[in-house]
């Protein structure tokens, strides 16, 4: 018998049994258990808060520029368990291991950022109105720092928020995606052993979602956990936000996304096209940033249709630790939610291949590996989408393109705006004007220019507006202001009382000055 990782709550440095037991199961190999998990309870969650709230005093205490060398050699860490780690996450979830490799390169990426950070947690030398008065701004960490985060990216993602709370001199309670604990857990193990974390530094909470909310919210009441950064969707989103503002906090809320990809008559179409292949089904189209609509000119809508389509046709689909463009469906409940997407297609739309599931009744050609071993779903392009129609309005987590086309740019602009998500968007074109008029119309936080809807660098703010988040920011030097508050202070040396505003005789140089 097969033996597998038993996988627990790991809060001040020990294990949390918690409460009910489930195995990960690979989406590739449904009958391969990648681990047993432990999961706990609400308990659990104010546990782990109440240990991080203890030790952050003492993190805080480090100076920042020591606390950037606990997050360098964290970055080794990883670095040294590249290959390691980025199995565990195509095994787990079956994303394709070559993107599983740059997930991990995105947590390197991110510690090699955040290690010069701790030398530039820069404050400001500010000129006072007053003579003999000094004013200074200072970057102070804002506490204990709950973080929730979703399993399509299980260890990139975590790594935008923790990274930069632990550099900032936050403690940290984390509660990964259920379908993710083995890769949420060498993910923990990495950071604490890496980086020589003390004791509550860093936790973990591997629970489920009512649980969490339950153990969130006592958490908040009893004041210990001083700031929320939740990636998911826009749904479980608005009920965070709707809960932590009622403790007058100010979560960071990284949500879902319908990203479109406008294609001018100026585009190089065969560039498009591989850019709409990439962000559509890279991931199995299971990431925020997938490709939602093509919005097409009406004069290359026909060619980039055919071409699009052949290559959605020719693409590697299959076993994610070959060479392929797409895997399985990461989890059960994401392929019973798809096949509902699938159900949105109506009579005007128009899909010129398959859909559904991948089987022997419903055959890939070329498809690498066993279907039947797993969640595996034909890629569907759905052509004729318009606004009013679910597919076109909501976002389809899932390998589902829709694509539409437009008449002029006023037109183009009210389509890719029109779903009301921001989060990331496209443009395929080589008229500079065409492309500085898209970024200044379009609602997205982020905007490529001949380049995929999906792609990040760890020095660039990540995120989005609208129903895809709440105008916060990730990754960079803008992820700060999400774990850190600005703490202002004045130093009067003149030795007597100066009143701000009020002394402007004084400040004139003229006993007689007086404001009339």
């Amino acid at each position: 018998m097969t033996q597998h990782r038993k996988i627990t709550s790991v809060v001040a440095g020990k294990p949390d049994e918690g409460g009910r037991t489930a195995d990960s199961v690979n989406p590739s190999r449904t009958d391969e258990v990648i681990a047993e998990v432990s999961f706990g309870t609400a308990d659990t969650f104010v546990a782990a808060a109440e240990a991080a709230k203890q030790a952050q005093p003492a993190w805080a205490a480090i100076p920042a520029p020591v606390r950037g060398q606990a997050i360098a050699q964290i970055g080794r860490a990883v670095q040294q368990n590249k290959a390691s780690l980025a199995r565990i996450v195509t095994d787990e979830i079956g994303k394709p291991y070559g993107e599983a490799l740059g997930e991990v390169q995105e947590i390197i990426d991110t510690c090699d950022f955040f290690l010069g950070e701790g030398r530039r947690l820069y404050g400001q030398t500010v000129p006072s109105e007053m003579p003999d008065k000094q004013l200074f701004t200072f970057r102070r960490p804002v506490g204990v720092a709950g973080v929730i985060t979703a399993g399509n990216f299980p260890v990139a993602v975590p790594s935008w928020y923790i990274v930069p709370a632990l550099l900032a001199g936050n403690t940290v309670v984390w509660k990964p995606a259920e379908y993710s604990p083995a890769a949420s857990a060498a993910f923990h193990d990495l950071f604490v052993n890496g980086g020589g974390l003390p004791d509550g530094v860093f936790n973990i909470v591997h629970a489920g979602g009512p649980e969490t909310f339950a153990g969130l919210e006592r958490s908040l009441e009893q004041g210990l956990i001083d700031k929320i950064g939740f990636t998911g969707s826009s749904a479980v989103g608005r009920e965070v936000g709707a809960l932590v503002g009622r403790h007058l906090q100010s979560p960071c809320l990284e949500l879902g996304g319908k990203n479109p990809m406008v294609v001018t008559p100026a585009a190089d179409l065969d560039l498009a096209v591989e850019g709409a292949l990439f962000a559509g089904f890279g991931t199995a189209g299971q990431r925020c940033t997938s490709l939602g609509t093509v919005i097409v000119h009406e004069s290359v809508h026909a060619e980039f249709l055919t071409r699009f389509n052949a290559a959605v046709a020719a693409a590697a689909v299959g076993d994610p630790t070959g060479e392929v463009l797409m895997g399985p469906m990461m989890d059960a409940k994401f392929a019973e939610r798809y096949e509902e997407y699938l159900d949105w297609i109506q009579p005007h739309h128009r899909v010129q291949a398959a859909q559904g599931r991948i089987t022997a009744d419903n055959p890939r050609d070329g498809f690498v590996g066993d279907p039947a071993a797993g969640l595996f779903y034909h890629p569907v392009v759905v052509d004729g989408v318009a606004p009013g129609d679910r597919i076109f309005d909501n976002e389809t987590f899932g390998p589902l393109v829709g694509v539409t086309t437009y008449r002029d740019f006023d037109q183009a602009m009210q389509l890719a705006n029109a779903p009301g998500y921001g989060l990331s968007s496209a443009i395929y074109t080589n008229d500079a004007r065409e492309a500085f008029a898209f970024r200044d119309r379009i609602s997205a936080g982020m905007v490529s220019v001949n380049n995929s809807t999906s792609g990040a660098e760890a020095h660039l703010p990540f995120g989005g507006n609208g129903k895809s988040g709440n105008g916060s920011r990730q990754s960079g030097i803008w992820v700060l202001d999400q774990f850190t508050r600005w703490q202002s202070m004045n130093w009067d040396y003149s030795g007597k009382l100066q009143k701000a505003q009020m002394d402007v005789a004084q400040l004139q140089g003229d006993p007689g000055f007086a404001l009339d």
